[in-house]
């Protein structure tokens, strides 16, 4: 299944990162917007991810998809992603596109609280089980 089929709204995502020293952080993250380049972006505020992956470019992303799809023979269907950071901008159409589509889902204020776009490189996908 393409990642693309497997990310459907009503799922649960987790992003991974650490800072330079190796102190780690979780965070619940939407789904991303995928590039046929095997790119993933998300909007981020000026939270610890984002201060994270700028001292680190590695990351990981565990997304749950939603009970609608068929499980597989452990009860659940998703995917697990190792990132590497590609960039991150403070700018451009992608990012608009996250702020209107936040602020459909989130509201006005977690829209302006999106202040960058960071793009990573799909280094490797696992199953989620």
């Amino acid at each position: 299944m393409k990642l693309a089929e497997l990310m459907k709204p009503g799922g649960k995502g987790v992003i991974g990162t650490a800072d330079p020293d190796g102190s780690v952080n979780t965070a619940i993250y939407a789904t991303p917007h995928l590039s046929d380049d095997g790119t993933a972006a998300w909007g981020m505020t000026e939270g610890r991810t984002y201060r994270n992956v700028r001292g680190n470019p590695n990351a990981s992303y565990l997304y749950i998809a939603p009970s609608s799809l068929q499980p597989d023979l452990y009860g659940y269907r998703g995917v697990r992603l190792t990132l590497k950071l590609k960039e991150i901008r403070d700018s451009g159409n992608l990012l608009e596109t996250i702020r209107s589509r936040t602020k459909q889902s989130w509201g006005e204020g977690a829209a302006i609280a999106v202040k960058f776009v960071a793009s990573f490189e799909i280094v490797e996908e696992r199953p989620l089980v």
